[in-house]
């Protein structure tokens, strides 16, 4: 009779299980990046440092500031444009740091995607 599946009767083979730990143990380390990520906070300026926007790892806005300056009732439009390009400077702070630490995580696995 044919012997089924492709493993021996004690489990996965050696490399194959070796596999699955280091997977997991990326996976942990994921994690923990990730957690440490979302305490993180990023911020940027636009308009000189008139508008001054911080987020953090979660992409959540945290706090906007505006110096005097940058609030004109005349021109409502220009500080709207200020608070925009900082929060979105911001963002993109926040989202290379994801990046990077997807980076250093993931090195090691060439061109591997999921």
């Amino acid at each position: 009779m044919a012997k089924r599946g492709g493993f021996p009767a004690g489990g996965m083979p050696g490399n194959m299980s070796n596999l699955m730990k280091q997977a997991q143990r990326m996976q942990r380390q994921m994690e923990e990046g990730q957690k440490e990520l979302e305490t993180k906070e990023f911020s940027a300026a636009a308009g000189g440092g008139a508008v001054e926007v911080a987020v953090n790892g979660k992409k959540e806005i945290l706090r906007i500031k505006l110096s005097e300056e940058a609030v004109d009732p005349e021109d409502i439009e220009m500080l709207q444009d200020l608070i925009v390009a900082a929060a979105n400077e911001a963002l993109k702070k926040a989202e290379e740091a994801s990046a990077e630490m997807m980076g250093r995580m993931t090195g090691g696995l060439g061109g591997l995607t999921f």
